[in-house]
């Protein structure tokens, strides 16, 4: 056989494009990427995971949900009620917290989700840099016009990340720590598919484009006609995720969402066989969260309380482990023919072993403002009034479903000497429950963890004066046990309607206002500015008191925790107060810390 030399070499410019060779290379790349980019991420939180396991915060309730303590119940914890705080300064941690201020400034209108949009700066950076990777991996060094495989390869390898972020239950959140739950990270979720419908868009129109050009038949044959179907069932899905859709028929779209995806995967594995190995990472991540459900789900007995018409507090017995302060579960209550709706409650107090409330129950409180909370009211009182005629106990006995716990703070109180709580209407719920922990742990366990607590000023906007009773037991019990502490504790209520002041609770250390909503930046420079010289105090009949004269000043350096819950516009009022005096004062202060919780329909 005659030996006629190497095989010619084609010129790269008349090499034909292989996109089933090259584009699921680009595939990999993209995972790669992105998968580095949550390892950095984890990487950076690992301190804060550290500090959440040194506490036993990160892990508890995790596998286990919502359960009763049968070890200690009846049992109190013996420590000091007068434990003195250590006096400590935070010089690191000060300088990381005032850098980190300058992501919090925040701007109105821009939807990123539960709360992202006070995080302007980091969101727009992640979300920026997605999409900005997504686009070069579809775009380099490709024919698109010609040959737009790689669009849609790029729109299958966003399938992971998809579910990654969507699951209540993802691996992620544990990595990250406390108070990056699912409604933290769902933004992601979001765009991800807003990116893949990017990829699918483009895939879609230039193959049309394609098929117009060269006189080939749209629909007809199964690729075509299941990559049509496809795009339609992505279609539906991306439309019906906006927010105002999803506030006002999230029932419907829920519905539309697991159905729609189902309808997905399976016409998009006719489509193309390439569609397979991107379908399993979602079914674990979505698998393990459904497990991790099945280990969680409970029914338990409650009690329904209507409080007023805007009202209704639920306690659930036999509840009191297995959460931390801060954290909500999702609920479903068996009434009237309403028990396929679950809904996210906030826990209003902390674990029995960490509460200075009364009783092994878990409380949650419903204010009635949308569909399902204003007939769970109404069953309330149209029950109770039904008992009350046969002399029945105060109350209405149901069954309930628990899933969860989930969420939480991502600040831990106990690390600094002074603290700001803020809530607005029923943001109250996580507010009032990361108090009674921190009260709890200086007070009835004397500060186990070293917690350096010493002041702390809790600040409620509400309505009307009727809204105090929503919670004044509690807020008695809470402050009763602060009296004659180490503990310096004031409670400010600021009611924006003038209507009804006779109905003022006399809880202890509690000053009422009438006055619009308060400014978030003056409640913290007034808690971190020294009271002034006696001979300079205001005059007695002076409307405003700044917190600095009510709460016992025990200097700077040690630094401020600060919480806020309720409406977008508190939450941005607080990051943007947070930015403005951590950058001013931040290290002097000892660093600001804060963690906030958006409460909208």
């Amino acid at each position: 056989m005659s030996d006629f030399g190497a095989p010619p070499v084609i010129p790269t410019q008349l090499q034909q494009y292989n996109s089933y060779v090259v584009d699921p290379q680009w595939q990999r790349k993209f995972s790669i990427i992105w998968a580095a980019g949550i390892g950095l991420a984890v990487l950076v939180s690992i301190p804060h995971v550290a500090r959440a396991l040194k506490t036993r915060r990160l892990l508890r309730g995790l596998i286990t949900g919502v359960l009763e303590d049968t070890k200690t119940r009846g049992y109190t914890p013996v420590g000091s009620a007068n434990v003195e705080p250590r006096s400590s300064r935070r010089p690191f941690s000060a300088i990381w917290e005032t850098l980190w201020s300058a992501t919090l400034w925040s701007l109105p209108g821009l939807e990123l989700g539960m709360g992202q949009s006070a995080l302007l700066f980091v969101f727009l950076i992640v979300i920026a840099a997605y999409l900005i990777l997504l686009i070069a991996c579809i775009t380099m060094h490709v024919p698109l016009i010609t040959n737009p495989n790689r669009a849609g390869f790029l729109a299958l390898a966003q399938f992971p990340i998809v579910f990654l972020f969507a699951t209540k239950n993802s691996i992620l959140s544990l990595l990250l720590g406390p108070g990056n739950g699912y409604e933290k990270l769902n933004y992601i979720h979001r765009w991800a598919g807003r990116g893949m419908f990017i990829g699918a868009t483009v895939h879609g129109a230039l193959w049309i484009n394609n098929h117009i050009v060269f006189g080939l038949p749209i629909i007809g044959q199964q690729k075509e006609t299941s990559g049509v179907a496809a795009y339609g069932v992505l279609c539906v899905l991306v439309l019906t995720s906006f927010r105002p859709i999803r506030r006002l028929f999230y029932q419907s779209f829920f519905i539309i969402h697991v159905l729609g995806y189902v309808a997905f995967f399976v016409t998009i594995c006719y489509h193309t066989i390439y569609a397979s190995p991107w379908i399993f990472p979602p079914l674990a991540f979505y698998g393990f969260d459904i497990l991790l459900r099945m280990f969680r789900y409970r029914i338990k007995d409650a009690t329904l309380v209507h409080v007023d018409n805007n009202m209704t507090l639920i306690h659930v017995h036999d509840c009191d482990d297995g959460w931390v302060a801060g954290q909500h579960v999702r609920l479903r209550v068996f009434f009237s023919g309403r028990i396929f709706e679950s809904h996210p409650l906030t826990i209003v107090n902390a674990p029995s072993s960490n509460s200075c409330l009364p009783g092994g129950t878990m409380t949650l409180a419903a204010r009635a403002i949308g569909d399902w909370s204003r007939h769970l009211n109404q069953y309330a009182l149209a029950e109770q009034e039904r008992n009350h005629e046969k002399d029945e106990q105060p109350g209405v006995p149901v069954q309930v479903m628990i899933d969860g716990p989930y969420g939480g703070s991502s600040v831990d109180l106990g690390d600094y000497e002074s603290v700001l709580l803020v809530a607005g209407g029923s943001g109250i719920t996580f507010t009032l429950g990361m108090l009674d922990d921190i009260v709890a742990r200086c007070i009835k366990l004397g500060r186990p963890n070293g917690e350096k607590t010493r002041r702390i000023e809790f600040a409620w906007c509400v309505r009307s004066y009727g809204a105090i009773h929503w919670f004044a037991p509690m807020l008695m019990d809470i402050a009763t046990a602060v009296a004659d502490t180490s503990l310096d504790l004031h409670i400010s209520v600021y009611v924006t309607c003038l209507c009804n002041p006779e109905n003022v609770p006399p809880i202890p250390n509690m000053d009422v206002t009438v006055c619009p909503r308060p400014s978030v930046t003056t409640l913290l420079r007034d808690l971190v500015t020294p009271p002034p010289p006696k001979s300079l105090e205001f005059d007695e009949g002076a409307h405003e008191i700044s917190a600095s004269s009510r709460l016992k000043w025990v200097g700077l350096g040690g630094g401020v925790g600060v919480c806020a819950a309720g409406p977008e516009s508190l939450t941005r009022a607080a990051h943007n107060a947070v930015a403005r005096v951590s950058l001013t004062r931040g290290v002097e202060l000892g660093g600001i810390a804060l963690h906030t919780e958006l409460f909208a329909i």
